[in-house]
């Protein structure tokens, strides 16, 4: 893994970062699959106000008008959240709430719970509920599968006591739940996927001979787990991660998704 510390003048980034992204660009068919919140858009303390850094955005949109190019967002938000705050054409391909939900180049996927799923996803949504209303500044967003506890407003006390409740609670109640554990947050899903699985399925439905990924939380880890030797996986921000390369957070992630449009722009046309 290389931390960005000094980078170089003329790129602002390392050399084997730059190296590896001039590579990347030669690829025959690429996947470029980025996160939201935390690597294009800063993080913010309410979720819908979350924008695309403007540099990001003008990147994304120039590889996504590429040919033997696709772009995808793949982020933990419910996919109708992440319609509104990413304002993306349609050819950037979407992925919703850890890859349960998909917005591909056919509108009409869409999540479907059965009975069973609906009634465990209402009796989640009651004792998340009862959590949320006993601590301050905590607050439930409803998920397709599930729900999401967000603790980043409390403090510390009340942000760890109210995870410790909420695991307890759940797991009284119910059983086999999907939980994930998030920056100031603790999500529970009655269906179980991974961004790792998200990033799959994507390699095989764009037919990608290589796969660039950026994130920046421990969900991303399953993303980066998934890439393989002639991909490349980039962590946005501080922790430890399975990615290859680091920056300290999205105004390098925007520098680093506009180099690699610039060297795809001089490769992608002779391929």
């Amino acid at each position: 893994m290389v931390d960005v510390d000094t980078p170089p003048a003329f790129s602002r980034l390392p050399e084997p970062l730059v190296g590896a992204l001039r590579e990347l660009a030669r690829t025959r068919r690429l996947l470029v699959a980025l996160d939201f919140d935390g690597t294009l858009a800063p993080e913010v303390d309410v979720p819908e106000q979350a924008r695309a850094l403007p540099e990001a955005r003008a990147a994304v949109l120039r590889l996504a008008s590429m040919p033997n190019t696709r772009v995808a967002l793949v982020s933990g938000r419910a996919l109708a959240s992440l319609i509104r705050v990413a304002d993306m054409p349609d050819s950037v391909l979407l992925v919703g709430s850890h890859g349960i939900e998909l917005r591909l180049d056919h509108p009409d996927d869409s999540l479907t719970l059965d009975s069973e799923e609906f009634a465990r996803r209402n009796l989640l949504g009651e004792v998340l509920g009862e959590v949320a209303r006993s601590f301050d500044d905590v607050w439930l967003e409803e998920k397709p599968a599930g729900y999401a506890l967000h603790t980043r407003l409390a403090t510390e006390r009340d942000s760890r006591m109210a995870h410790l409740v909420a695991l307890s609670e759940t797991a009284a109640e119910l059983q086999d739940l999907t939980v994930r554990s998030g920056k100031n947050v603790l999500e529970f899903s009655v269906r179980s996927t991974t961004k790792g699985e998200a990033v799959e399925h994507l390699r095989k439905y764009t037919d990608a001979t290589a796969v660039f990924y950026a994130g920046d939380d421990l969900t991303d880890e399953d993303a980066f787990a998934a890439l393989g030797p002639d991909d490349v996986g980039l962590k946005s921000g501080d922790g430890q991660t399975l990615a290859n390369f680091r920056v300290a957070g999205p105004v390098d992630v925007a520098r680093v998704i506009g180099l690699l449009a610039d060297f795809r722009e001089g490769d992608v046309h002779e391929q």
